[in-house]
C-alpha cells in the first residue's frame, strides 16, 4: 500500500502551522504542529509535522522527549544534532519558565478567587462557555482550558473531555466555571446535572472538582455553597 505524505509546503497557506500561530496564536496548534515548527524542515518522504507526530507518539509526549538523552534523540529519523539542540533548548526554557512562574500562579482559597480570575472576560460572552481550571496539589492554577461552546446540555457535553488536560498536566483539582449570557446566574436544573456528572467522574478519577461557578453580569453563584450536584460528603 503506498503511504503518502503531505508536505507542509503543499499545505493552503492558512493551514501551516507558522501562518496558523501568526492568525490564531500558539494555543490554537496541536503539539505536533508546535513540535514541527521547531523542527522547520522535514526529510524525504515524511514532513515536519509527520516527523513531530511520530517523535511525540514513540517518545510519550513532551515529557518522555524531555527525559530522552541527547544521542538518543539525534539517531530519530529526521532529526541529527541541530534540530536536538533546538528542541533541548526549547523544552529547557519552558522548564525554567515553570519554575520561573510557580510562586506567581494564583492561588484559589475561595470561590471569589476563581470568580475574580474568570469573570470579566466570562461575563461579556454572547455563548455559554464550559471552562476547566486545573489546579495543582496547592490549587494554585496550572491551565485554564475551554472545554465546550454552546448551550450546557447534559446530552452535549463530553465528560471525558472536562477532565483531558487536568489528565495531561496531572492536576490534582479542577474548578468548572460556565456563564449565563443573560446575565442571571441561577442555576439551572440542567446545570445541576451536568455537575453531579463531572462530580462522580472526578471521584473515578481521583480528580477533586472543587466547585462549578456559574457566571452572570457581576454576579456568580457557586454550586458547592448551594449544595447543588454536590453530595453532603464532599460540601
Amino acid at each position: 500500500m503506498t503511504d503518502y505524505h503531505v508536505l507542509i509546503r503543499e499545505l493552503p497557506g492558512d493551514q501551516k502551522p507558522r501562518e496558523r500561530l501568526r492568525s490564531q496564536g500558539a494555543a490554537a496548534l496541536s503539539d505536533a504542529e508546535l513540535l514541527a515548527i521547531l523542527l522547520r524542515v522535514g526529510v524525504e518522504g515524511a514532513s515536519a509535522i509527520t516527523i513531530a507526530q511520530q517523535l511525540l507518539r514513540d517518545m510519550g509526549g513532551w515529557q518522555g522527549l524531555q527525559r530522552a538523552g541527547f544521542e538518543e534523540l539525534c539517531h530519530r529519523r529526521g532529526m541529527g544534532t541541530a534540530k536536538t539542540a533546538q528542541l533541548k533548548a526549547a523544552l529547557e526554557i519552558a522548564r525554567r519558565l515553570l519554575i520561573a512562574t510557580a510562586a506567581e500562579r494564583p492561588q484559589i482559597r475561595a470561590p471569589s478567587d476563581a470568580a475574580q480570575l474568570m469573570q470579566v472576560e466570562m461575563s461579556h460572552l454572547d455563548q455559554e462557555h464550559l471552562r476547566t481550571i486545573c489546579l495543582d496539589t496547592k490549587n494554585r492554577v496550572q491551565k485554564v482550558q475551554t472545554v465546550y461552546v454552546g448551550s450546557l446540555n447534559a446530552s452535549m457535553v463530553r465528560i471525558g473531555e472536562v477532565f483531558k488536560e487536568a489528565i495531561r498536566l496531572n492536576s490534582a483539582a479542577i474548578i468548572v466555571v460556565h456563564n449565563h449570557p443573560s446575565g442571571d446566574p441561577t442555576p439551572s436544573p440542567e446545570d445541576t446535572l451536568v455537575t453531579r456528572q463531572i462530580v462522580e467522574a472526578g471521584k473515578l478519577l481521583d480528580i477533586d472538582v472543587l466547585d462549578h461557578l456559574i457566571i452572570g453580569a457581576g454576579r456568580f453563584v457557586s454550586m458547592r455553597e448551594r449544595g447543588l450536584g454536590f453530595s453532603r460528603s464532599s460540601a
